[in-house]
């Protein structure tokens, strides 16, 4: 689907069509979090309880906050086996999460062997093994390169070698940023004042280099394109946070809604939201509530598929 804000027009095409709708000296920004495999099943070692594991964040030397189920009777102290990791239980924090100390201190090899692909909760897989192995390589953009996410960023799902080689001839850039895509993505709004509903922090990082490709392709008069709410965020959040398109490396907690003045996207790539989503209202603040309202009864009537594997537009 196309999205003309301009002409307020809502048009049909294949996604490998894209290049036709984008220009020399555009500049496509990606996010190249890899997705690991962030769920863990385990026991405690001392009632052989079992334990679900939910990695979210990895602080380093062998600590991460992570979500437990149940978590009501896992204390401080508490170790749990999964597999060839050992994990202690260090604290439970407010905000519902608990801190584990593992061994050994790197997870990422281990984590191969025994985690599982964090899909969304919509996506039912029923210890299916063959599509279990599936989605380790479906639920995975073809750029992905530093390990961290534990979601997706869908939009970039649509690209292939190919397509992304057919776009560099055609003279459009591509620039990189890394969002390692948190829990945060899959939580509905349950706040009643939008603006109270709070956002989870995600890591993210823009390199020198990649930060110069997008100001160039700028200054040269092409369109910034983001691929995804994640690359969006993490402009935005650059732009918030240093006033300008620099290196930057921190944690982002950007809720953008209706309102909000986007200060360096111009373009936008997405996938088709789950209602009541921050990532439905940032479509909405970047095209309009009507246009959107408009292009998703368009796609229910049509026939597109949502969410994560599902179809995507073009919001220009």
């Amino acid at each position: 689907m196309i999205v003309d804000r301009r002409q307020q027009r809502i048009t049909h095409d294949v996604f490998a069509n894209i290049g036709q709708y984008l220009r020399a000296n555009d500049v496509l920004v990606v996010n190249d979090t890899k997705v690991i495999p962030a769920r863990l099943r385990g026991r405690k070692a001392v009632t052989g309880g079992k334990v679900e594991v939910f990695l979210l964040h990895d602080h380093g030397e062998g600590i991460w906050e992570v979500l437990l189920k149940p978590a009501a009777r896992v204390r401080p102290g508490t170790s749990i086996g999964m597999g060839h990791l050992q994990a202690e239980v260090i604290e439970r924090l407010p905000d519902a999460t608990v801190r584990l100390k593992f061994t050994p201190a790197d997870i990422y090899t281990a984590l191969e062997q025994i985690g599982e692909v964090p899909l969304p909760p919509y996506i039912q897989r029923h210890g299916v093994e063959r599509r279990h192995g599936e989605d380790r390589e479906r639920y995975q953009t073809v750029y992905a390169q530093h390990p961290g996410a534990v979601a997706a960023p869908t939009a970039g799902l649509h690209f292939t070698p190919e397509l992304l080689t057919d776009l560099e001839r055609r003279g459009v850039h591509r620039a990189t940023v890394t969002l390692h895509v948190g829990w945060g993505t899959f939580q509905p709004i349950r706040t009643e004042i939008i603006a109270e509903h709070r956002m989870g922090k995600e890591f993210y990082r823009l390199v020198s280099d990649e930060a110069v490709r997008i100001r160039n392709a700028r200054a040269s008069g092409g369109r910034v394109v983001a691929v995804g709410t994640t690359s969006t965020r993490t402009l935005e959040t650059v732009m918030q946070q240093a006033g300008e398109m620099t290196a930057k490396t921190g944690w982002s907690e950007l809720f953008i809604y209706p309102s909000y003045r986007f200060q360096i996207v111009d373009a936008l790539i997405t996938n088709f939201h789950l209602p009541q989503s921050t990532l439905f209202l940032l479509v909405c603040a970047f095209a309009g509530r009507d246009l959107m309202l408009e292009a998703y009864h368009c796609a229910i009537e049509t026939r597109y598929r949502f969410y994560s594997y599902g179809d995507a537009m073009l919001i220009l």
